[in-house]
């Protein structure tokens, strides 16, 4: 009868092993030894390479030496009848055993990543079918899902009753925004987004781009338009970021935190063309849903003034009708500057 040290000692002598030759020699049936296979690869002994017929078997140390083994890419469509992100992840690492020997903490960023994204087009897009990518070429792993249905920008500006898709991504960016508040926390985008070094949305001539290297984030209108959603999520293998850090930075860690998401960013520059804020509407604009955060970073980035209606209703208005909620400021111009601390007076003295 066949052991697992045995099979290990065969994989060692041949380099790359085939179920048939454990059948052969040891004259035992296929799905015995395709039992104690499964066994090994659980047990991260052995790494499974190639297609359900023409599968073959290695050593861990051996698939380290022969990199060239491993296909550069994985690709498959969907469709999306009882699609379940978890079976299409156990899948890709199935058949995609480049995964499988990055370092953890890229492994934890794509597991969540994929997964959030895969569950948003399985349960929002309405659509027929989902298509999948994952690649690691070079040092960048990187995934791509898209769908045929409704469109993410869409989807949140119908649902939301918002005028235009430009507000759906700025409702996006903000964070706790769902179409499904009974069962979706709103997180998964705007977590993915800050978890890769770029992460974009393309959705019927919008995109949003989050470019975390640089960092800075774009909406831009395309003529290429695609039909659906499109996910692009990308990051260096070799980048020390790890997940907890990045839910760690927008957790707001006071002595009365549950550790909960409760910490947002505002890029006021993508709130109004031409980077003019100046009436009270837009400042409504900017501050809608923001009750639901404890704390709120205002980036300034970009934005060479603020009118004095616009700086009143955030630092004034808002932060006396919600005084629990600290504001934050960063990277101010010197007339934005101006404005602020004029409106932060005002509120002090009111």
């Amino acid at each position: 009868m066949i052991t697992k040290d045995q099979i290990l000692k065969m994989a060692q002598e041949k380099g790359q092993l085939y179920s048939r030759e454990l059948v052969e020699r040891f004259e035992v049936s296929r799905q015995y030894a395709t039992l104690l296979i499964s066994a090994l690869i659980q047990e991260k002994k052995l790494i499974k390479l190639g297609s359900t017929r023409q599968a073959f078997y290695v050593l861990t140390d051996y698939a380290q030496a022969h990199q060239e083994l491993f296909p550069p890419r994985y690709a498959k469509s969907f469709k999306n009848i009882g699609l379940e992100e978890h079976t299409v992840l156990a899948q890709i690492e199935e058949t995609f055993p480049t995964l499988k020997n990055l370092p953890e903490n890229i492994r934890s960023i794509f597991t969540y990543a994929f997964s959030e994204m895969l569950n948003n087009a399985i349960e929002h897009s309405q659509s027929v079918r989902i298509g999948v990518g994952v690649s690691v070429l070079q040092d960048t792993l990187s995934f791509t899902i898209e769908d045929s249905g409704i469109g993410v920008f869409r989807n949140v500006m119908q649902k939301r009753h918002l005028n235009s898709e430009l507000e759906a991504i700025q409702d996006i960016l903000k964070g706790k925004t769902t179409t499904m508040p009974k069962s979706h926390s709103g997180e998964g985008i705007f977590f993915t987004s800050k978890a890769g070094d770029v992460f974009i949305l393309d959705s019927f001539g919008h995109q949003l781009i989050v470019n975390n290297e640089s960092p800075d984030v774009f909406v831009k209108t395309v003529k290429k338009i695609k039909r659906g959603t499109r996910v692009i999520f990308k990051i260096n293998t070799t980048t020390d970021r790890h997940l907890n850090e990045v839910f760690k930075k927008y957790t707001n860690l006071d002595d009365q935190s549950d550790y909960g998401f409760d910490k947002t960013e505002i890029r006021v520059k993508l709130y109004t063309i031409g980077g003019v804020h100046i009436s009270r509407s837009q400042a409504r604009r900017v501050l809608a849903g923001l009750e639901k955060f404890k704390v709120v970073v205002f980036d300034f980035d970009k934005v060479p003034t603020v009118g004095q209606a616009f700086a009143d209703e955030v630092f004034r208005v808002f932060q006396n009708g919600h005084p629990q909620i600290k504001l934050e400021v960063e990277n101010m111009s010197e007339g934005v500057k101006f404005m602020v601390e004029r409106a932060q007076n005002e509120a002090k003295q009111s």
